[in-house]
């Protein structure tokens, strides 16, 4: 009996067996967990931590209106305003059946100006998304009108607009930015980090009831700046108003129009036509936001003999005395004939310029090195850009090249064989109108304007200057500014073609006010016109004249024509109204 006792206590009973298997299992659970908790904290712990900041960490941002840009008087050019997006929360749409209130989904369609079915496609065709734009920057209004539908899932979110006071007059100067107000065109372009600034963030920490337990980080914003500018919106008022009725008039295909204060090399007007209207782009044809005066090259024509008469004086081979003999008229150089309308004899350096001859420009250009004149062409900054930083800004066409025939340098010297843009003229005639110190042009307003370097003498510069007034006086009467004395130059070119030039023209007239301490430089280009007139002196100058006189009553130039003159141009100015001005031009 004993035996068979001691036998069954030494084999394991049901309930050891079990005993064994649990701690078993906890052992290996415990493992496990172990293991795991290892891993995690170990090995992989930064999936949790963004899990966990997922749930607990937010980050407010605190966005920087885009600055101004403004005229040298602070008038507004480019200003944004306050507006807002409507945007959509496809998972709570969907969650919330929002769907179903089809009549309030038809009036958003409606204020949107979209059809229902694709608004609401765009909504489920992305169920799993937490974000869709359904439109971009609408009107304070509107906003107001889709915050009262109250459909679950649409919310707006505040965002600025970029407005354009001035429209058309001004748009190839400041630009334009797109969608996400960034600049693309011109200023807003250039200056498009400056305008934009840099928005704050705030990181913190919140509990599961939405308070904030932490701040993590704070990013202070920075401030955009504003954008000065030289231009003058009055004057350019008139610039714009006054280009766009003589390109209408004479059927043109476009023009330009630069004004620049010769002191500074600041440009107080730029302006093109055809324009376009910056608050409204869509369907304007592309080429019309080109910025023709910086972009378009054009051979400059009879514009550029006085540079020619000036290469001579410095050079010593002609002076204010000198007489040139142009007959008979006509002359061969190289198998390629030289000539005049008629044979104008015996001509001074001035009457060269007066009666624009040819002949009498060729043989100055001949009598000064080749050598010395082509660094005259180069000094004025016909191969280099301006100094503006706009972006597409041409440096022009002028040809660096060891041989040049007789007849080459011919042409040269009466404005063939080189393109220049309208804005090199300007500043051609800005250096020849100072005393002969060129600078660089600038559209932005600096504390400092450009010294410049001095590329012709003083002395025979301004006796060029006052050339161009006889040239005025006798023969483009249309440039003439009552109450004060306006030097300039016409030129009238054709336009080149593959293997030639054809029968399209350009008008141009550069001149310089008013002659006694010059101040103003205007130049004129008319691109094509398509009439019956189409010299510079006939669609070119009479631009210039208003333009001349516009800018001269708005800067307050005092009149240095006759004394009788004087007085009754004064008595003009004193009535004029720039305001009333500018309000016209801003109306075309």
């Amino acid at each position: 009996m004993n035996k068979k006792a001691n036998n069954r206590s030494s084999q394991p009973t049901t309930t050891a067996w079990r005993y064994y298997v649990v701690i078993g299992i906890v052992v290996l659970i415990y493992s496990g967990l172990l293991a795991r908790s290892a891993y995690i904290q170990v090995i992989e712990p930064d999936m949790l931590k963004k899990q966990g900041d997922m749930r607990s960490m937010r980050v407010a941002a605190n966005t920087v209106q885009r600055g101004s840009i403004v005229d040298r008087n602070g008038d507004k050019l480019a200003i944004s305003v306050p507006v807002e997006t409507v945007w959509a929360d496809p998972k709570i749409i969907m969650d919330k059946n929002a769907l179903s209130m089809k009549e309030h989904w038809q009036a958003l369609a409606d204020v949107l100006g979209q059809d229902v079915k694709q608004l609401t496609s765009r909504v489920v065709g992305s169920p799993s998304k937490r974000f869709v734009y359904l439109e971009r920057k609408i009107s304070p209004a509107m906003a107001k009108y889709i915050r009262e539908l109250k459909i679950p899932g649409i919310y707006l979110r505040k965002e600025s607009k970029r407005f354009y006071p001035t429209g058309e007059i001004s748009a190839h100067i400041v630009g334009f930015t797109n969608i996400d107000d960034k600049g693309i065109e011109g200023i807003e372009r250039v200056y498009d980090e400056i305008l934009t600034g840099k928005g704050g963030n705030k990181r913190f920490r919140k509990d599961a009831s939405g308070r904030k337990i932490e701040i993590l980080s704070v990013e202070k914003s920075q401030a955009a700046q504003n954008v000065k500018l030289t231009i003058d919106q009055r004057i350019q008022a008139i610039a714009y108003k006054e280009l766009k009725g003589a390109v209408q008039a004479f059927k043109a295909t476009s023009g330009s129009v630069v004004v620049i204060d010769i002191h500074t090399g600041e440009i107080l007007a730029l302006t093109n036509s055809p324009s376009y209207n910056p608050n409204n782009r869509s369907n304007t044809a592309i080429h019309r936001f080109r910025n023709r005066a910086i972009t378009d090259v054009y051979e400059p024509g009879s514009t550029m003999k006085p540079l020619t008469v000036l290469t001579a004086l410095e050079f010593g081979s002609a002076d204010s005395e000198t007489i040139i003999d142009t007959s008979p008229g006509w002359m061969r150089l190289g198998g390629r004939r030289v000539n005049d309308p008629i044979n104008r004899g015996k001509l001074s350096v001035e009457d060269i310029l007066v009666t624009s001859s040819n002949m009498g420009t060729t043989k100055l250009a001949l009598s000064v090195p080749k050598n010395f004149l082509l660094d005259k062409f180069f000094d004025a900054g016909f191969a280099d850009s301006t100094g503006t930083d706009l972006v597409g800004e041409s440096s022009g066409m002028m040809h660096d090249r060891q041989r040049w025939s007789k007849f080459e340098l011919a042409t040269l010297s009466w404005g063939y064989g080189l393109a220049i843009t309208p804005l090199q003229l300007a500043r051609f005639y800005a250096t020849l109108a100072n005393g002969g110190i060129k600078r660089e042009l600038s559209l932005v307003k600096r504390d400092n304007p450009s010294k410049g370097e001095r590329v012709f003498s003083e002395k025979n510069s301004l006796a060029v200057t006052k050339m161009l007034e006889k040239v005025v006086n006798k023969h483009v009467q249309k440039a003439k500014v009552e109450g004060y004395r306006v030097g300039g130059k016409t030129g009238t070119s054709f336009k080149a073609v593959a293997g030639g030039y054809g029968n399209d023209y350009v008008g141009l007239f550069a001149g310089v006010a008013p002659i006694s301490n010059p101040q103003i430089v205007v130049v004129v280009v008319i691109n094509d016109p398509g009439g019956d007139l189409y010299h510079g002196g006939e669609v070119a100058a009479p631009v210039f004249s208003r333009v001349m006189q516009g800018a001269l009553r708005i800067l307050n130039v005092a009149p240095d024509a006759d004394d009788k003159l004087a007085l009754r141009h004064g008595a003009i100015a004193a009535e004029a109204k720039p305001n009333i001005l500018y309000r016209e031009a801003n109306d075309v």
